[in-house]
């Protein structure tokens, strides 16, 4: 069973820059697609950025060129550098792993993440 914890989330001003960690135990890193959804108020969990295991990334349009999405398989994290925050990216962001080999797929208890003034 993978664990997932997220931490990172707050409130940032428009313009700013907030970056999240989502640390994994209890299974082999390596096997797993990282990714980070994000759940706004009164819409659907989104993707948000994705990585694999070799690095290989994929965004959202929105998030194209503002958020970078990483990680370090010796620590079993991944992160979430977020720039050029826009209200519009306030949302409940939540750290996602799903295998590569059998496709299960494993959810962290979210952060939330407020741009406001």
């Amino acid at each position: 069973q993978v664990q997932l914890v997220e931490s990172g989330g707050g409130l940032v001003q428009p313009g700013g820059s907030l970056r999240l960690s989502c640390t994994a135990s209890g299974g082999i890193f390596n096997i797993y697609r990282m990714g980070w959804y994000r759940q706004a108020p009164g819409k659907q969990r989104e993707l948000v950025a994705d990585i694999s295991s070799g690095g290989n990334t994929n965004y959202a349009d929105s998030v194209q060129g503002r958020f970078s999405i990483s990680r370090d398989n010796a620590k079993n994290t991944v992160y979430l550098q977020m720039n050029v925050l826009k209200p519009e990216d306030t949302a409940v962001y939540y750290c996602n792993a799903r295998s590569v080999i059998g496709g299960q797929m494993y959810w962290g208890q979210g952060t939330q993440v407020t741009v406001s003034l």
